[in-house]
């Protein structure tokens, strides 16, 4: 009896070390020392719905590129050797003309456009340079269990667009700037112990949650800071009626307003979003963290509340205990 259970242990032992180990790793260099010199390149080469994860090692350098994860490239992680040397970086915005002279959107300014399901990302800058021209993205997500740690996302107007109603996305240990609505999209995502930056007067989110969602944006341990001779910056505003998002144990710089939230007035096609919109937040600290003055029509979670917040209830059936082995 003991030999069997000794087997079953070892036999399952294998199984989740299978699991959990790439089935192919993939070296990228800027010298072309590696299998290849650009990322997209190595993702090009991952096979379509492949059995398991592919590990993509990026080595340090600045990689010009503008690069696409299509939907059926599943299961790949990228890693750098450094968030402050491993940089991948464009310029495109709204507005600029592209290779067949039609003005760019929003939606395809980004460098780094993520369409699968369970993408990782560490130890990476994603970087969209261009400020003041236009919105510019640089992350855009619309894949299911997307996650990102020790990552440095930079950009101004529109950073991070978290696309999709059916997206979750967990951001831990990163570094975030922007200007205007520089986390914005209907995902349901959680940004942990992350620093966030505000380049201008402006707002930080721009959530549009679905309506059947609970959970729209979750902030846990963050801390707001911003550029120097920032006064007045908003936590957020709805872009669509039912947004959602909560600050929890979150430090707050100087430059937040009083009042914390914007009503976003004067969208025509979507009015009184401040009576649909959820905005909340529970032990706010530091001087943009006091919420005497807050807007009535937001709200401070009882500690009750706060405790419904878990990254199970947020997320559902997606382990990330297992996604982070």
């Amino acid at each position: 009896m003991k030999k069997f259970l000794l087997i079953f242990v070892i036999t399952l032992a294998q199984i989740v070390w299978a699991q959990n180990t790439p089935y192919r790793t993939i070296t990228v260099t800027k010298d072309g020392s590696g299998e290849f010199s650009t990322i997209q390149q190595a993702i090009n080469s991952v096979r379509d719905f492949g059995p398991g994860e592919a590990l993509i090692k990026i080595k340090s350098g600045t990689y010009h590129e503008k690069i696409v994860i299509s939907s059926s490239k599943h299961k790949i992680t990228l890693q750098g050797d450094h968030q402050e040397n491993t940089i991948i970086t464009n310029d495109d915005y709204s507005g600029k003309l592209d290779v067949l002279n039609e003005k760019m959107t929003t939606f395809n300014s980004y460098t780094l456009l993520v369409m699968s399901d369970d993408i990782k990302i560490s130890n990476l800058t994603i970087q969209n340079s261009s400020c003041n021209q236009g919105q510019a993205v640089a992350l855009h997500v619309e894949g299911d269990r997307f996650m990102i740690k020790n990552s440095k996302i930079l950009g101004c107007q529109d950073t991070i667009y978290t696309g999709g109603n059916h997206s979750r996305q967990f951001y831990e240990n990163c570094y975030i700037e922007g200007t205007t609505d520089f986390l914005f999209g209907s995902a349901t995502v959680v940004f942990k112990n992350c620093t966030i930056k505000s380049l201008a007067n402006s707002y930080i989110t721009a959530a549009s949650t679905d309506q059947s969602k609970r959970f729209g944006y979750v902030f846990f341990d963050c801390k707001l800071i911003a550029k120097e001779g920032i006064t007045k910056v908003f936590l957020g505003r709805p872009w669509r009626s039912y947004a959602r998002t909560v600050f929890i144990n979150t430090e707050m710089g100087n430059h937040i307003v009083p009042e914390g939230w914007n009503p976003w007035k004067g969208d025509k096609m979507f009015p009184d979003k401040d009576k649909t919109a959820f905005y909340a937040e529970y032990g706010s600290k530091g001087e943009g963290g006091k919420t005497e003055n807050r807007v009535p029509w937001s709200h401070q979670l009882t500690k009750k509340k706060a405790k419904k917040y878990t990254l199970k209830n947020i997320f559902g059936d997606w382990n990330l205990n297992m996604s982070n082995k």
